[in-house]
This record gives C-alpha cells, sequence and structure tokens, in this order.
C-alpha cells in the first residue's frame, strides 16, 4: 500500500472584495478633466469625442500632455512621469469633478506607481471613466485609494464617438445614476446558471493577468462579480491567460462572472470554447455577451459597487446606484 502523500496547502483566503466609496454624480457645468495614461491620442478624435462632452453640458479641459508622444516609444502618450503627473494633478485639482480617460493602448501600467497615490486619498473620490489598458488604474484606485470607478468609453475612441447607445450609458450613469441599475445588452446569454451577489471588479483579462505578483494586487476575487473581456487576444493567448490567473488562485471564491467583448480574437466559437473550458466548471453564475468592452455598443459598468448577477434574466442589477 503506497503512503499518503504531503497534505497539499490549503488556498489563499485572502480578504474578501468590498464595496468602495462612490463618488458623487454629475451636474450641469461640471468642470471635467481629459488625461491620457496610456497611448497616443488622436486629436482629431479628441476635438470630436470634447464636443460630445460639451453637448452634454460639461465642461471640459484637456490636461497638459494628453497630445504628447513620448521622445523613443511612439506607443505611449508622453513619458511614464508626465502622464502620471497629468492624472495626478486632474485628481487633486478641487474645481475637477471627474476624470475621463482619452484612450487606451499600453502605458498605464508604466505610470501607476508614480501616480502620488496619498494626493488622490486626500482629494477624495471622482469619477473615473476608461477600460481596456486603464484596467490597471481601475484596479489601482481599488486597492490603494478605495474608490469606485466606471468602465466605459473614453473620449477619443471609436465607440464613443460612433454609437449613441454607447453615449448615452455613459451620461446616465454620470448624471443620473439610478436610471441605470439594471445592466445588459439583448445579446447576453447563459454561459453556466445561477444568480450571484458580490461587488464588481475585473475589466481586461490580460491586464488582470499582467497585475499578478506586482505590489498592491489583489490576493483573489473572493466575494467579488468578476467582469471580463478583451481584445486582439488570440483563442490560445487567452487559454495563456486564463490559465495563469487560475493556477495564481486569482479567481478563488468569485461568486460570478460577466463576459464583455472579445474583439479581434478571432471566431467567437473558438473564444467561448475556451472560455467555457475555463469558467464553465467553476461552479458560479457565468452570463456572456452582456455588452462591454471594445463592443459596437458598449455599456458603462461601474467597479467597486455591490450587484446581482442573474442568468434567468441575464442582467446585472447594481444593489445601489455607480454615483451618489
Amino acid at each position: 500500500m503506497t503512503a499518503p502523500g504531503p497534505a497539499l496547502p490549503a488556498p489563499p483566503q485572502g480578504p474578501h472584495v468590498r464595496p468602495l466609496t462612490r463618488p458623487e454624480r454629475l451636474r450641469p457645468g461640471a468642470r471635467v478633466a481629459v488625461v491620457a495614461p496610456a497611448g497616443p491620442v488622436p486629436e482629431e478624435r479628441l476635438l470630436a469625442g470634447l464636443d460630445i462632452l460639451r453637448g452634454w453640458d460639461l465642461d471640459p479641459f484637456v490636461a497638459p500632455h494628453v497630445l504628447d508622444t513620448h521622445p523613443t516609444l511612439g506607443h505611449l502618450a508622453g513619458t511614464d512621469r508626465a502622464r502620471a503627473q497629468d492624472l495626478t494633478e486632474a485628481w487633486c485639482d478641487p474645481s475637477v469633478s471627474a476624470v475621463l480617460c482619452a484612450r487606451g493602448g499600453f502605458g498605464a501600467q508604466r505610470m501607476v506607481d508614480l501616480v502620488d497615490w496619498a494626493a488622490i486619498r486626500e482629494a477624495g473620490p471622482k469619477a473615473f471613466v476608461g477600460y481596456s489598458d486603464i484596467t490597471a488604474l481601475h484596479e489601482a484606485l481599488a486597492v490603494r485609494a478605495g474608490y469606485a470607478t466606471l468602465h466605459g468609453p473614453m473620449v477619443a475612441a471609436g465607440t464613443f464617438l460612433s454609437d449613441p447607445r454607447t453615449q448615452e450609458s455613459l451620461r446616465a450613469t454620470l448624471f443620473e445614476p439610478e436610471s441605470v441599475r439594471t445592466l445588459g445588452l439583448d445579446t447576453a446569454r447563459t454561459m453556466a446558471p445561477g444568480r450571484a451577489r458580490g461587488v464588481t471588479l475585473g475589466g481586461c483579462v490580460s491586464l488582470l493577468a499582467a497585475d499578478l505578483a506586482t505590489p498592491h494586487a489583489r490576493p483573489s476575487a473572493r466575494g467579488g462579480l468578476l467582469l471580463l473581456e478583451d481584445v486582439g487576444e488570440e483563442p490560445y493567448r487567452l487559454d495563456r491567460i486564463l490559465t495563469q490567473l487560475l493556477r495564481s488562485r486569482r479567481l478563488d471564491g468569485v461568486e460570478g462572472i460577466a463576459l464583455g467583448s472579445w474583439a479581434e480574437c478571432g471566431p467567437y466559437e473558438e473564444i467561448r470554447a475556451v472560455l467555457t473550458d475555463h469558467l464553465g466548471g467553476l461552479g458560479v453564475p457565468v452570463v456572456e455577451e452582456l455588452g462591454f468592452g471594445h463592443s459596437e455598443t458598449a455599456l458603462t459598468l461601474p467597479l467597486g459597487v455591490p450587484a446581482v448577477l442573474d442568468t434567468e434574466k441575464n442582467t446585472l442589477t447594481l444593489d445601489v446606484p455607480a454615483l451618489c
């Protein structure tokens, strides 16, 4: 008879994902800052996005380095320190009610540790909007400052400029958040059945994987409703990303999962096979194609807010409005 091997260590528990401090809603005439924490911003798209914001009776201004390009790395909007300075100064300006990102791309991870997080905490919460590469900042604002944020369209992004439903989702969330408590497009459907309550977190899945083992990274998604989407990741790469998240136990204790878009990731049936293989057997409800991310219509979803994921209705319903 073979002797039993050594006992396996218990999975790390880690703290539960907790509701975060929600910022105040916007009022007509509010001053909002536009920053570029990641890639370079096309000026014509930025100007078009600013016009939309002005049409909402907002007073947008562009941070000093938004239209910069890094002197040697053309995929970055200015130097890391300049991008971090823009974010810190915009957040700490008492006249600013919200900070909106101009675009994603790549670069938020490079500047996140250069942000003055003590000053951000002292300034208090503000509405913060972005997605894609901005996932790194959503996570940092949650962990280092305790602020709820908005996974939503960016000012110079094509979806925001072209899709009225995307625009209205963000506008309503900023000004009338109680009117958008139940979220989900008609495309939403069940991957794994059930109903779960938790606190929303997540974003671009490759950025969540890249955050592993970095300073201030969350130990797990315990108690959370995890929102996942991505762009330009082929099925085998998504397989690798999800494998890494599972092996690191980053998904331990997750209560439910909502999936958004997988633009430019290959045929959806191949993407769905990878997602089902990794997530369908976790024993938690999973809703796919909820309607957020790099999609033709991108709903604004709050992060850090308690909510219910229901596969009978295929919706995400917030316990409280995204903003106070």
